[in-house]
């Protein structure tokens, strides 16, 4: 049960280890592009190539929805970023549960964004949890975790690595026995990342703003407004100077409340990622430039 590219690993070594994988839940397709045609989700195109029936169910909470589970007989369900509520009746069905890969090191942040939020907040490290789903927010108990450090990573590289860490992980689960334990206190929420949170204030600290950087790559892009154009900021390093907050200096530096940003990779609207000497020797800046 997935939906996105994140969910991909785990079906694939489910059944390259062996497992008879009896069904695909995933989100309907939806309006895509310019022509809104309707796209497939990832595990959707994954599923029909290796000839798994795909079952794309609007809720779960609708009895008929649930018959059609229950009659599946599953052992266990593999749930993995699916997009839907699993209702206390759905969670009972399988033999062995549901089963979720969730992208935290369980309690730190529960929730809808917890990569994203990582980053963000500076954690050192991240990883996966294997945990036994309930009705609450991701406060079932665990059976396996694996860490890994952040460092310098873009969400879109910590999200493809979790992913990887987590389809192990839980064919290893699958092949011990269940030992649960309980996630203990220390819980953080990891709240689903709203637009408005990508457009970089420079009034905070420069290294703050370069997690914003990496927590929004790929999406949706950690932003500025430069002459009235929203210019994503996809990589940015931290330097010192004495630019105030929002000054612009040499090579697009930009000073902040707390040290200077210094953008290296950059996105005007319309065009390609481009880095930041590509974008000046075509875009003549004034010199007094305010952000």
């Amino acid at each position: 049960m997935g939906t996105p590219a994140f969910a991909v690993p785990a079906f694939a070594a489910l059944r390259t280890a062996g497992h008879t994988v009896i069904a695909a839940y995933t989100r309907a397709p939806r309006p895509a592009g310019r022509g809104k045609a309707l796209m497939k989700s990832p595990v959707h195109l994954a599923a029909e190539a290796a000839g798994v029936p795909v079952l794309t169910p609007r809720t779960l909470r609708d009895p008929d929805a649930r018959a059609e589970f229950a009659a599946l007989g599953a052992d266990v369900a593999v749930v993995a970023a699916y997009g839907l509520i699993l209702p206390q009746a759905v969670l009972d069905l399988p033999a062995r549960g549901c089963l979720n890969i969730h992208a935290s090191l369980l309690p730190r942040w529960r929730g809808a964004a917890p990569i994203q939020r990582a980053i963000l907040a500076g954690d050192a490290t991240t990883g996966v949890t294997i945990m036994q789903m309930e009705a609450g927010l991701d406060t079932g108990p665990m059976l396996a975790a694996r860490a890994t450090p952040i460092a310098r990573k873009t969400a879109g590289e910590l999200t493809a690595e979790l992913a990887e860490i987590g389809a192990a992980l839980m064919v290893e689960t699958l092949a011990a026995a269940f030992v649960v334990l309980p996630q203990g206190e220390g819980a953080t929420h990891a709240a689903k990342i709203d637009k408005a949170e990508a457009r970089l204030d420079f009034t905070r600290p420069a290294a703050g703003l370069e997690r914003a950087v990496r927590a929004f790559n790929p999406a949706p892009g950690a932003f500025c407004e430069i002459l009235g154009e929203r210019v994503k900021i996809l990589a940015a390093d931290v330097t010192s100077g004495d630019l105030g907050p929002g000054e612009v200096g040499t090579g697009l530096a930009i000073g902040t409340g707390e040290g200077v940003l210094q953008p290296t990779l950059v996105q005007r609207a319309g065009k390609p990622a481009m880095a930041v000497r590509d974008l000046l020797n075509g875009w003549a800046l004034p010199k007094d430039l305010r952000l």
